[in-house]
């Protein structure tokens, strides 16, 4: 598991960005509760999600961050990285950041 903390901050909202091999979406569950087992990362508003498996095919969550998902898996699917989730972390810091939050979901999925 890769975990970059603290990759941006805007308006009191804090993102970082996760990313691990998988291949089944019982892996994917278990992905996403190793992180949230973190004290850290337990404390966060948002896990958007997503991966492309070879056996199952994309996957998404959003996690109440409306869009976020699709956006990662639609990066994933134009790199063709396969077998592998990204997991975008919010913090909401209390300041709606309206379609700010989508350009912040692509520069830490990047």
């Amino acid at each position: 598991m890769i975990v970059l903390e603290d990759l941006l901050r805007d308006r009191g909202s804090r993102y970082a960005a996760s990313a691990g091999p998988v291949r089944t979406r019982a892996e994917i569950d278990a992905f996403l509760a190793t992180l949230r087992d973190r004290r850290k990362f337990a404390k966060a508003t948002h896990h958007s999600w997503a991966a492309v498996l070879k056996e199952e095919g994309p996957l998404k969550g959003d996690d109440g961050e409306a869009g976020a998902g699709a956006v990662i898996l639609k990066m994933l699917e134009r790199e063709g990285l396969t077998d592998t989730i990204v997991v975008v972390t919010r913090w909401y810091g209390g300041v709606h950041l309206g379609g700010d939050r989508f350009a912040h979901v692509v520069t830490c999925t990047r």
